[in-house]
């Protein structure tokens, strides 16, 4: 029955949020067969007059509602409008933040991301879940977020002028993307800063920056993930390849500030690196388990450390899980988000999708850490002087700096 009263709390709650319902309406009702008799009292705007209604209104629940706002409302009522309310309400009354109904633009502009091109503003932002804040965690050197002087951890107060804490986080995105030359106002608040900033961001093409790597000092490879998406995995698979045919000791892999991705494209990284084996398993309400494997064909066996912070989250500790339970490296930095579900994307055939939570996915040691975190086998917070700069230079970066120090270890220097 509480499932029942969440689920239809939720329907009814997205109808409701597609407008304003300034009239306080008051119901009794009863049902007599399929007509719903309803007594009620509209007070006005202000206050001063009272109407009562007595009507016999006939249909579910939501037509009464409609019928409601067709005869109140102040304002012309877009029905598009209403019924793509009506279909969020009833994914948001799952509670769950990770399920989400995505609007036909919604769903394009979240598939531009993923295939690593998009017209934007180039930065990684995240929510917390708990509080709605949203967070620009990076953005994307000589991007225009860049340029405009967007720095990691601002906190996304509002976006042209709309107030976007504990809105839908890939609705505040589509908020901000938008046609290539056109601009996007962002009020942002700043860690010691009183008063709030506001900035005006050109979109631009956005080349999604998923990987970089680059020989560091002591013949050392280093492949920064910024994400997990579809062309992640071709990318890092030529970034390995390249680094070793330059004959590199030891290898960083750096998921610092990786909100996660596509689960099937870390499991194809991963079967780069690890022995053959599980790599992580899923498993739904129903006890049912899928397995990804790695085979035997390949392999990373040079001294590794693998970076990770707070903003690591899903399929970088899909990632960092892997490489502790197999101990084929050394987490360094701090615990991590702690997102230890699957969600599955399903196109419902008129351009829209949702995405939904499916599963829960365990370490190849059967560890589930969804609210928990990987916790780094050497803790090291990064230098507070260092928390606010959009770009480190690798010599002032002490976690990586300790990773390096790690892999001269394991090589006897």
């Amino acid at each position: 029955m509480e499932d029942n009263k969440k689920f239809l709390k939720g329907f009814l709650g997205g109808v409701l949020s597609a407008v304003v319902v300034i009239s306080l309406v008051l119901f009794i009702y009863k049902y007599t067969g399929a007509d719903l008799k309803v007594a009620s009292l509209v007070q006005n705007v202000s206050g001063s007059e009272v109407e009562e209604v007595g009507s016999t209104l006939t249909g579910t629940k939501i037509d009464v509602i409609k019928q409601i706002i067709d005869k109140y409302y102040l304002e012309d009522v877009d029905e598009a409008d209403l019924v793509e309310g009506m279909y969020k309400g009833l994914v948001n009354g799952l509670g769950d933040p990770y399920s989400v109904y995505y609007t036909e633009d919604e769903f394009k502009s979240m598939m531009e991301s993923t295939n690593g091109v998009y017209y934007g503003i180039g930065v990684t932002v995240s929510q917390n879940a708990d509080t709605g804040i949203i967070t620009l965690v990076k953005p994307f050197e000589n991007g225009p977020g860049f340029e405009a002087g967007i720095l990691p951890g601002d906190i996304l107060y509002k976006v042209d002028g709309t107030e976007v804490t504990g809105m839908e986080l890939s609705t505040v995105v589509a908020m901000i993307k938008g046609e290539e030359g056109t601009t996007v106002d962002l009020t942002i608040v700043r860690e010691g800063e009183s008063d709030e900033l506001n900035l005006t961001v050109e979109r631009r093409q956005i080349e999604v920056p998923t990987i970089s790597y680059e020989v560091l000092e002591g013949n050392v490879g280093y492949i920064a993930i910024a994400e997990f998406d579809t062309v992640t995995e071709s990318q890092f698979i030529s970034a390995l390849e390249e680094l070793n045919n330059q004959g590199v000791d030891g290898l960083v892999v750096d998921l610092r500030d990786n909100p996660g991705g596509n689960l099937d494209v870390v499991n194809s990284i991963l079967d780069q690196i690890l022995p053959e084996g599980l790599i992580v398993y899923t498993e739904d309400k129903y006890g049912n388990k899928d397995e990804y494997k790695s085979d035997e064909a390949h392999q990373f066996n040079k001294p590794l450390a693998v970076l990770i912070n707070g903003n690591s989250a899903s399929a970088s500790e899909i990632f960092a899980g892997a490489v502790k339970d197999y101990g084929i490296g050394t987490l360094v930095g701090t615990k991590t988000f702690g997102k230890g579900i699957v969600q599955r994307l399903i196109e419902l055939g008129d351009g829209t999708a949702m995405k939904l939570t499916i599963s829960k996915y365990y370490t190849p040691n059967g560890y589930n850490i969804h609210g928990i975190g990987i916790e780094p086998d050497v803790e090291l917070e990064l230098d507070d002087s260092l928390r606010t700069q959009a770009v480190i230079a690798h010599d002032e970066d002490n976690q990586l700096q300790k990773a390096l120090e790690i892999i001269n270890q394991k090589l006897g220097r």
